[in-house]
Parts: structure tokens; C-alpha cells; sequence
């Protein structure tokens, strides 16, 4: 009975990666255009893998059992895996859609003016 039930727990913990290609699918699809589709879709990209982390012990809970106690953590680490995976996937489409400060253009509000170090100036005659 462990065996099937740590096969199920491996089947669970893989789910998220099996969801990858048709989450950067519909990310793809989505453009990288400020728009409320493509800022919903990012939005319950993100929430999704949070949430199933934040989870992860009653996801488990129904599985794990003292014979099998220490394979799960090996499945839980898997889970936590294929989740950041699908959070790297948010952070790439909120990158393409130019939301990530990523240039020095981005900081310059909190840099100071440079002085110069020496000045030119033209006097007509």
C-alpha cells in the first residue's frame, strides 16, 4: 500500500511540470502588451504555485504514512521544484511585458545628479 501511495504522491508532484508547456502556451499567446487578459493570466500564474507551496502538507497529507515518511520528503522537494519552475515562467512573461527593473533607466529616480568636474563657459566679446 505505501508503494501506491508514494507512486501517487509522485504523480501529484509532477503535476505542475506536466502544466508548464500549456502555461508558457497561453503566456506566448497572451502578447506583451500592458492588457487585462495578460495581466490576469500573469496574476493567477503566479497565485497558483504559491498557493500549492504554502499547501504542500495537506496536499501530502492523505499519502504520507510512517513507512514512507522519508520518500516524501523527496516528493514534497520535487513539488517545491516544478512550482518555482512555473513561478521562473511568471517572472519571464512579466520580463517580456517590461514590468521587471531590469536597466539603469529604471533606478535613476535614486541616483544623484553627477557634478562635473570642470565647466566651459562662452563670453561674447
Amino acid at each position: 500500500m505505501d508503494t501506491l501511495k508514494l507512486k501517487k504522491a509522485w504523480e501529484l508532484a509532477l503535476a505542475p511540470a506536466k502544466q508548464l508547456p500549456m502555461n508558457a502556451i497561453g503566456m506566448y499567446m497572451t502578447g506583451n502588451s500592458l492588457q487585462i487578459f495578460s495581466i490576469m493570466m500573469v496574476f493567477m500564474l503566479f497565485k497558483g504555485p504559491i498557493q500549492a507551496v504554502l499547501n504542500i502538507q495537506g496536499t501530502f497529507a492523505r499519502l504520507e504514512t510512517e513507512g514512507n515518511k522519508s520518500n516524501m520528503l523527496m516528493v514534497k522537494a520535487a513539488f517545491v521544484g516544478c512550482n518555482c519552475l512555473a513561478l521562473a515562467l511568471g517572472i519571464w512573461k512579466v520580463n517580456g511585458m517590461g514590468l521587471l527593473p531590469t536597466t539603469r533607466s529604471d533606478w535613476l529616480a535614486w541616483e544623484t545628479a553627477r557634478e562635473p568636474l570642470e565647466r566651459a563657459y562662452f563670453v561674447p566679446s
